[in-house]
């Protein structure tokens, strides 16, 4: 059984033989490996394997930081499977395991501590190890490697540029801090002169502009505020200002205040840019993320997990309960309910549910976002050469659709009516109202030549059933006028009777239901008085007569049955009225006479207590004498 060390260096791959097979036993081993004298004598080069170039140096160092055996370093490895019972000492666990599980090899490799110092003198005296190697050109390449490593790196595309998003998020929330700290020192400052004004003014940006127009709040009525504030507030700060009770203040004081009040509005103008910035950002690096949770929600995912790529990698789980690990382990510790939502909870998505579905939203916005990250982080759409470029909506396709599922999905939960494929959905889940096209539609118009017409005569033809065509139209007036007459005092009279019915369930209903038949019976009338004559048009007219008397009637009989109701709900009302008022008389009575019986019997024991009492004071005198 021998040991051997493998040692990487920025030159190529060296494989060491130990001397002593319980070399790693010593307990002085880093005593005696000091000196060059003395780990020469202890381990002596078996093989070396130098890098062809500075690639492919790169790519095995690259291999080797992610625990990987490459090709170069498993075929030097083959010339040991000859070898029985070989230990190799390897400085990296992972890339231990990694030769572990090589099936071809049977070498079982040491990672642990106690390798530690054995690696240590190596690269100390590598030079002394490795004939031919110079010290020089040792640090010269180790030089060249690292800067080519971190080249390599570092390489991205400008699109996928995530590092940006997490400083820009985080700017963001330090400037929300700072305006914020800043305004409300502006007001602070500013209300020992002004203190009304910071009731009027609610919003800081239009507090700061007027502090910087105004100046002294003498100055109030003579400045033109209407590019700040609207009519209204601009008229009560005004008057505000004549009758404030706000101490006087120096120029000096008010110059220092101007500052501050510039500081707000560069502040707020520099966010405005910052978070505009940011969405752009946002759009370029995770179209899809933006679309399900927004650009605000998706950055701060991003900046809590450290890259896109890191939460790409996160599983659905994960990214739910994304900056609640506390509450997380608190729960788990304490053996309570797991938290439902982390950073996510923020989402518009979630918002628009209600409590109970919540975590059913954030457990199925979760998943989606994981889906759409993966395509964001790993998709290369524009990557080929000569490929035609692609648009930010087929970027985005996939998480816009997840969104429509899920918007519909949640309305099916909370019991609402599903929109339309499309709809526009407010922050609070109603549907926005969507702009419709406009089709201008030509009014009808009553054509009064078009009547009593027979067979395929033209309009305004002067044969109507064989007369005239004045007589016709004249007869037709006459009957229309008729129908008009009585349809217009019937419906004057129905209309008083709904008027007066107070409580009368859907009165004006019924109106346009008589409407409507009268309108219906008269056109009718019109045309059947046109073609076949005066007679059928008096039937019409005394079958409507006496519709509108059954109808007449049943109104009456209605109102009669609800007068009755009201009289016997009134008669009911005062009744318990009077017995609440006897009632009240009668207890209010016998809680007198009680009162009365209890003082008397109380003055009735009294006097005999006070009787016993004296009788008792006249035997002991009688005693004592």
């Amino acid at each position: 059984m021998g040991l051997f060390i493998l040692t990487e260096t920025s030159a190529g791959y060296a494989v060491l033989k130990a001397n002593d097979k319980k070399l790693l036993q010593r307990s002085n081993l880093a005593e005696s490996t000091e000196t060059v004298e003395g780990i020469c004598s202890l381990l002596k080069l078996k093989t070396f394997q130098k890098f062809g170039s500075a690639a492919e140096a790169v790519v095995e160092a690259t291999a080797l930081t992610e625990g990987k055996v490459t090709p170069m370093l498993a075929s030097m490895l083959d010339s040991f499977k000859d070898e029985k019972k070989i230990s190799l000492a390897v400085a990296d666990p992972k890339l231990g395991n990694a030769i572990k599980k090589i099936p071809s090899l049977s070498i079982a490799p040491i990672s642990d501590s106690t390798t530690a110092d054995l690696f240590r003198a190596i690269r100390t005296h590598l030079p002394s190890l490795i004939p031919g190697l110079l010290p020089t050109d040792i640090s010269t390449m180790a030089l060249g490697l690292s800067h080519s490593l971190s080249r390599h790196k570092l390489k991205f595309s400008p699109d996928k540029v995530d590092a940006m998003i997490i400083q820009a998020i985080s700017l963001l929330d330090d400037l929300d801090k700072e305006l914020n700290t800043y305004a409300m020192r502006v007001k602070e400052w500013y209300g020992w002169h002004f203190p009304e004004m910071a009731k009027i003014i609610n919003d800081n940006l239009a507090y700061a502009k007027v502090i910087l127009k105004m100046g002294l709040r003498s100055n109030a009525s003579g400045t033109d505020l209407a590019e700040i504030l609207p009519d209204e507030i601009e008229g009560a700060v005004k008057a505000a200002a004549e009758i404030s009770m706000g101490t006087e203040i120096s120029p000096e004081d008010l110059e220092v205040i101007h500052h501050l009040a510039e500081q707000v509005v560069q502040f707020t103008a520099y966010r405005a840019e910052l978070s505009s910035y940011l969405s752009s950002r946002m759009q370029a690096i995770a179209p899809n993320l933006t679309a399900l949770v927004g650009d605000l929600v998706g950055a701060r995912l991003i900046s809590h997990a450290g890259s896109l790529m890191n939460l790409a990698k996160s599983p659905a789980s994960t990214i739910q309960i994304l900056g609640a690990e506390k509450a997380l382990f608190r729960a788990l510790k304490t053996k309570h309910f797991t938290p439902k939502y982390g950073l996510i909870y923020h989402a518009s998505l979630i918002g628009q549910a209600t409590g109970k579905n919540k975590g059913k939203m954030a457990r199925m916005l979760a998943t989606k976002a994981a889906l759409g990250l993966r395509v964001d982080a790993l998709s290369d759409l524009n990557s080929a050469e000569g490929a035609p470029e692609v648009s930010q909506d087929e970027r985005s396709f996939m998480g816009r659709e997840s969104r429509l599922r899920l918007e519909r999905q949640l309305r099916r939960l909370e019991g609402r009516p599903l929109g339309p494929r499309g709809a526009e959905i407010g922050p609070s889940g109603q549907l926005n109202a969507r702009t419709s096209t406009w089709n201008i539609k030509e009014a009808r118009q009553y054509n009064p030549h078009a009547d009593g017409l027979t067979g395929n005569e033209a309009a305004g033809s002067s044969r109507v059933n064989g007369t005239d065509g004045t007589e016709g139209l004249q007869l037709i007036a006459q009957q229309a006028g008729a129908g008009a007459q009585v349809d217009g005092s019937d419906e004057e009279e129905e209309s008083m009777m709904d008027i007066e019915e107070d409580e009368d369930e859907e009165p004006m209903l019924e109106i346009e239901d008589d409407e409507d038949e009268d309108v219906a019976e008269a056109s009718d009338a019109q045309a059947s008085g046109g073609a076949k004559g005066s007679s059928k048009a008096s039937d019409v007219k005394l079958d409507k007569a006496s519709e509108k008397e059954a109808k007449r009637a049943h109104k009456a009989a209605k109102k009669a049955r609800k007068a009755e109701k009201r009289a016997a709900r009134e008669a009911d009302e005062a009744e318990a009225a009077a017995n609440g008022v006897t009632e009240k008389a009668s207890k209010k009575k016998k809680k007198k006479h009680d009162n009365e019986a209890l003082e008397e019997s109380s003055s009735k024991k009294r006097k005999a207590d006070d009787a016993a009492d004296g009788g008792e004071k006249k035997k002991k005198k009688k005693h004592k004498t």
